[in-house]
C-alpha cells in the first residue's frame, strides 16, 4: 500500500472500499465538469459499478510487480478529491506520462493538484529509473499548462489544431521535466 502525506493533500492506493465513490465521481454525471477539461474530445467510456471494480482489479493485476502502483487517489482531510496516473508511453526508453484528475470543481484551483502532481512525480522518479516525466494537456486547459510550469515542466512540443471541441480547434500541448531539473 502506497501512502503519500502532503501539507494539503494525502496520495495513497486505491482500496476495494474506494470504488463505490470514485465510480460515482467519475461516471454518477451524465456530463462531469471535471470532463470538459480532461480530454473531453475522447467520449467517458460507460462502466457500471461492477465494470469499474473489474477495470480496477485487472489494472493492479497486470502492474509488474517491481513497478509502482500506476493510480493512486487523492484525498484531503478524509475525502477523495481526484486520482493521479501514470502511464508508458514507451516503456522500452522509459518514457512515462503523468496525468491527474480532480473531480471536485469546489477544488480547483486552491493548490491541490499542484502539490499531488509535485508528491506524484517526486514519487515516481525515487521508484523508477527514469530520465525524464512528461504530461500532455490540450492548449483550452490553461490551468494544467500553468500547474506543470509551477513545477519546472517546459513546453516540448505543440500540435497546432488537432484536437477538436465544440467546433474549434485547439492544440496539443507536451511538457515534460527532466531528473536533473526536477532534483536541482
Amino acid at each position: 500500500m502506497t501512502y503519500i502525506p502532503g501539507e494539503k493533500v494525502i496520495l495513497r492506493s486505491i482500496k476495494e472500499e474506494d470504488h463505490p465513490y470514485l465510480w460515482k465521481l467519475i461516471y454518477g454525471e451524465q456530463e462531469p465538469e471535471w470532463k470538459k477539461w480532461d480530454a473531453p474530445y475522447y467520449p467517458l467510456e460507460p462502466h457500471t459499478l461492477e465494470s469499474y471494480r473489474s477495470y480496477e482489479r485487472a489494472r493492479i493485476e497486470r502492474l509488474p510487480e517491481n513497478e509502482p502502483d500506476s493510480r493512486l487517489i487523492i484525498e484531503v482531510d478524509d475525502v477523495i478529491i481526484g486520482t493521479v496516473s501514470y502511464y508508458w508511453e514507451h516503456k522500452p526508453s522509459l518514457w512515462l506520462e503523468v496525468g491527474i484528475g480532480i473531480y471536485r470543481p469546489e477544488y480547483w484551483s486552491g493548490g491541490y493538484g499542484t502539490e499531488a502532481l509535485s508528491l506524484w512525480i517526486t514519487h515516481l522518479f525515487q521508484q523508477l529509473p527514469l530520465a525524464r516525466v512528461g504530461l500532455t494537456t490540450w492548449s483550452r486547459n490553461q490551468r494544467m499548462m500553468r500547474v506543470a510550469e509551477k513545477l519546472g515542466m517546459k513546453l516540448e512540443g505543440r500540435m497546432r489544431k488537432c484536437r477538436i471541441y465544440e467546433g474549434k480547434h485547439y492544440d496539443s500541448i507536451r511538457m515534460g521535466i527532466l531528473r536533473e531539473e526536477w532534483e536541482a
